[in-house]
């Protein structure tokens, strides 16, 4: 491997020549700008200002624009000449637990490669004692014309550094995060928790660029002289939204659990997803954080309430029919009565005008 940069450890007292080597590799496919009309080449040409002609990378150099746009000139002797210690030297300033170091400020990975046979003893010593102490150096060094920050840690047998970003360069997440007030369900806490286990673990050695892989043989398609594209996959039926949070939670355990070859229970069936009632009643019926059994007790009390009202109904109603059918009854118990009496006094009245006119006829009888 190259080295991009040569120099040396400064640990305490003890000085170890490295060279620094790139530790990653840019697998990505590259294009070229073209001319779409006739396929040739678009090529970017460093072009001087003043003398409007194209200058090659040996005539180029550095310079620092001011604020009234005037340009001062900068050289690499310049540079050299500053009383900066990290200059030529990765300087160890501290040794920290790795987890006190946040992965937001990790960026380029480098190896850090013994130079030269003199270097072999202090570069194991250093490596045995970050091995031993479990913890990670925290070191200042320049590269490409500024100061930076980094980390060095063990990696196999070899030191590895990584660019550390300066704790300024780190932007807060306090916008980021969500400004309104959610509440969490238990169940649904369960049901992520069930996912993901049920992911599990990953190596990562087992993992590559589906994509990288899709352009090679796009373009080996094209070479060979065939226009096949690798079609994309269509996208899931309802646009990847999701409409209910539990659902989408007991979908996604089901889901993973068959691509595991654990998408079935002890007797042999897949597990079934639970529906959901809609928004608004779910909302209704979730608990709250304060006051959710008060809700519960309302809502009895209004059940209590209506069944009250209801036998207490029930009862005036049956008290009415009750008394009104003995109101009916006493009704016609007394038009019975009274068509009796009449019925008798009538026939009575009868008996006596017979009588009567019987009476009076024998004493017609007599007179006569």
């Amino acid at each position: 491997m190259r080295s991009i940069w040569n120099g040396a450890i400064s640990f305490g007292l003890v000085s170890i020549p490295i060279k620094l080597v790139n530790a990653t590799e840019n697998h990505n496919v590259s294009f070229r700008q073209i001319h779409t009309a006739d396929g040739g080449r678009i090529r970017y040409r460093k072009v001087c200002e003043l003398e409007e002609k194209e200058v090659t990378s040996q005539e180029i150099g550095k310079g620092y624009e001011d604020a009234d746009g005037s340009i001062i000139p900068i050289t690499d002797e310049d540079l050299a000449s500053l009383p900066i210690p990290t200059a030529k030297t990765i300087e160890i300033v501290a040794f920290v637990p790795a987890e006190r170091i946040d992965p937001l400020q990790m960026d380029t990975a480098y190896y850090l490669a013994a130079n030269g046979v003199p270097a072999a003893k202090p570069y194991t010593l250093l490596r045995e004692a970050l091995k031993r102490s479990q913890k990670v150096a925290i070191a200042k060094f320049a590269l490409r014309g500024r100061e930076r920050l980094g980390m060095l840690r063990v990696v196999d047998n070899a030191i590895a550094m990584h660019g550390l970003l300066w704790p300024d360069e780190i932007r807060a997440a306090d916008e980021v995060a969500p400004d309104t007030h959610v509440t969490v369900r238990d169940a649904e806490l369960d049901l992520a928790d069930a996912l993901m286990e049920t992911l599990g673990e990953v190596d990562i050695e087992t993992l590559h660029d589906d994509y990288r892989i899709a352009v090679e043989e796009m373009i080996a398609a094209k070479t060979g002289g065939g226009q096949a594209v690798a079609q994309a996959p269509a996208e899931p039926a309802g646009g990847g939204k999701v409409i209910d949070l539990m659902a989408a939670l007991e979908s996604s355990v089901r889901a993973a659990k068959e691509a595991r070859g654990e998408g079935t229970d002890a007797d042999g069936e897949v597990a079934a997803v639970t529906p959901l009632k809609s928004r608004k009643k779910s909302a209704a019926a979730a608990p709250k954080e304060v006051g959710g059994k008060k809700s519960t007790a309302s809502t009895a009390k209004k059940t209590a309430g209506k069944k009250t009202t209801a036998t207490k109904s029930t009862a005036t109603k049956s008290t009415v029919t009750k008394s009104t059918a003995k109101k009916s009854t006493a009704k016609t118990a007394a038009k019975k009565t009274t068509a009796t009496t009449k019925s008798s006094a009538s026939k009575h009245s009868a008996s006596k005008s017979t009588a009567g006119a019987k009476s009076t006829a024998g004493s017609r009888k007599k007179s006569a």
